[in-house]
């Protein structure tokens, strides 16, 4: 399917990141803000447009082809996202619709919504996604989850059981050959977010404590999940 259009709301961090992860698969992008935008001091190279929630969307038929767009819906205020799901499903029953969701309860609302694709997103991994996604790997990883393979998860696993990585630096280990899961980024004990592959990371022993953001299938997670004696998180 070519696509033209994508219409991201969110004039937020996440709405920034999706935009640059996208910008090279789409003709148009535009950020849609619920408030006021001072025009003077505008952080985005984007175009961003000022709307208020509706049941019309005719300002988007008038601007957009929506056969060629996919939305992604990435508001701060969980309520108002579920609402601008709805109310946008409701006008567009064949366009594709991108959700965040801040858990897995959230998570099912937006997809009763109406949501095609819903990503969870928890409080301790928000800090660690804007860098996440200005990696080349992650684009990729990203692409799968929204575009290609519904059934990769992104989940949080608690390290319980570090000796069974024998020392090993993250960096030493060949995360999906030996394990089937791609590990992004590590929460430490003290919970400051680091890339695996930083350098700051990638030579420092792994320890209980720890969390691991890891993407992987069901099956191939579970089995990690048992072999790092770990609790899934989310």
């Amino acid at each position: 399917m070519n696509l033209q259009s994508a219409l991201i709301f969110g004039n937020n961090e996440y709405g920034l990141e999706i935009a640059k992860n996208v910008t090279n698969k789409y003709n148009n992008i535009t950020i849609f803000s619920l408030d006021a935008i001072d025009k003077e001091h505008v952080l985005s190279d984007y175009n961003v447009e000022e709307v208020t929630l509706s049941d019309n969307w005719d300002i988007l038929e008038s601007q957009f082809d929506m056969k060629k767009s996919i939305i992604f819906c990435a508001l701060s205020d969980e309520a108002k996202n579920i609402f601008l799901t709805i109310s946008l499903r409701s006008s567009f029953k064949d366009v594709t619709i991108i959700a965040l969701a801040n858990n897995n309860e959230d998570a099912n609302k937006l997809k009763m919504a109406g949501a095609s694709k819903v990503i969870p997103i928890v409080e301790t991994t928000a800090n660690i996604i804007t860098d996440m996604l200005k990696k080349p790997i992650i684009t990729k990883v990203l692409h799968n989850i929204l575009y290609q393979d519904s059934k990769l998860k992104l989940v949080q696993i608690e390290i319980k059981n570090a000796q069974c990585f024998e020392n090993k630096y993250p960096a030493d280990i060949n995360w999906s050959r030996n394990h089937g899961v791609l590990v992004l980024s590590i929460i430490r004990k003290d919970k400051a977010p680091e890339f695996i592959y930083s350098s700051k990371t990638k030579h420092k022993h792994i320890e209980n404590g720890d969390i691991f953001i890891v993407v992987g299938y069901d099956m191939d997670i579970l089995e990690f999940k048992k072999f790092i004696g770990g609790d899934a998180c989310q």
